[in-house]
C-alpha cells in the first residue's frame, strides 16, 4: 500500500477539494483507496457525510488502543473508494509532535492489512503535531499551494519544515507542490508557479494545476466529489491528470 499526505503550511489552501477529488480519481480508475480525514475541523466528513461528527474515525483510533480498524471505515456508492472520518475524538487536545506517530503507523499498517492499495490523508495545516506525525509515517506528501503572491512567502518555511520531517522520515517521497485556486486570466497568479519554480527543486512543481472553479463548491454542498456532477467531467479531467503524474512519480521513486 502507499500512503500519502496531503498536507500544506498553511490552511485555505483548496487541501481538503484536492484530497476528495484526487482519492476519488484513483478510485475510478480501479486503485483500492481509503480516504482519511485528519483535519480536527473534519472537512473531508462535512464535504462527504453530513453525520462525520457522529463517527468515530481517526481521532478516536488514535486516542483508544483497544478499538479496532475496520468499523471506522465507511463505504461509499463506488467500491473502490471508502472513507474514514476525523472522528469525536478531534475535538479534544491529541498532543504535540510525535505524541502519536506509533499509533499513525499502526493505523496505516492495518489500512494495509485491509486490502487497501492507496491511503490518502487529508491532515490540518502546519507540518507539526499530529499532521507532523501523520507526513513522519506516510510514504510521500503531496501540498497544495494556493496561487496567489502573498502565498509564497510560506515556501521558506515550507522547506524548513520538510528538512525537519526528512531527517525521522529519510524515505519520504516528495511528490511535489499543486498549483491550487489558479485563475489563468491573472497574471498574477499564473506568475506563482513561475516564483515556485524558482525557490523550488526542480521537478517539484506539479505540472498539473487546480483551477479556481465554483463547482467545487456546488459539488461539495451536496456531499460529492465533483466527477459525479453531471457538469463536472471537465473538472474531474484535471484531477485525473493530477492522478497519472502523481503515479508516475510513484512510480519512479519505487523503481
Amino acid at each position: 500500500m502507499t500512503s500519502i499526505a496531503v498536507s500544506s503550511q498553511k490552511g485555505g489552501v483548496g487541501k481538503t477539494t484536492l484530497s476528495i477529488n484526487l482519492a476519488h480519481a484513483f478510485a475510478r480508475a480501479g486503485v483500492k483507496t481509503l480516504l482519511v480525514d485528519a483535519d480536527p475541523q473534519g472537512s473531508v466528513g462535512h464535504s462527504l457525510t453530513r453525520q462525520s461528527r457522529l463517527l468515530s474515525g481517526f481521532y478516536d483510533f488514535l486516542a483508544d488502543p483497544s478499538l479496532p480498524l475496520e468499523p471506522l471505515v465507511v463505504a461509499t456508492r463506488l467500491a473502490t473508494f471508502s472513507l474514514v472520518a476525523a472522528g469525536r475524538a478531534s475535538e479534544y487536545d491529541v498532543g504535540g509532535a510525535g505524541g502519536h506517530l506509533a499509533r499513525v503507523r499502526a493505523f496505516l499498517r492495518g489500512v494495509s492489512g485491509c486490502g487497501f492499495q492507496l491511503c490518502l490523508i487529508d491532515t490540518a495545516a502546519g507540518l507539526f503535531g499530529v499532521s507532523g506525525d501523520v507526513v513522519a509515517a506516510c510514504d510521500a506528501i503531496l501540498i497544495p499551494q494556493q496561487a496567489e503572491p502573498l502565498g509564497i512567502r510560506s515556501v521558506p518555511k515550507l522547506l524548513e519544515e520538510l528538512d525537519r520531517l526528512r531527517i525521522s522520515n529519510p524515505r519520504l517521497n516528495v511528490l511535489g507542490v499543486c498549483l491550487s485556486m489558479v485563475q489563468t486570466d491573472l497574471a498574477e497568479s499564473r506568475g506563482v508557479g513561475v516564483a515556485l519554480r524558482q525557490l523550488l527543486p526542480p521537478d517539484w512543481v506539479c505540472e498539473t494545476q487546480i483551477p479556481r472553479d465554483p463547482l467545487f463548491l456546488r459539488a461539495s454542498a451536496r456531499g460529492l466529489p465533483i466527477g459525479v456532477l453531471e457538469e463536472g467531467a471537465a473538472a474531474q479531467s484535471v484531477f485525473d491528470a493530477l492522478r497519472d503524474e502523481i503515479a508516475v512519480k510513484l512510480a519512479k521513486h519505487s523503481g
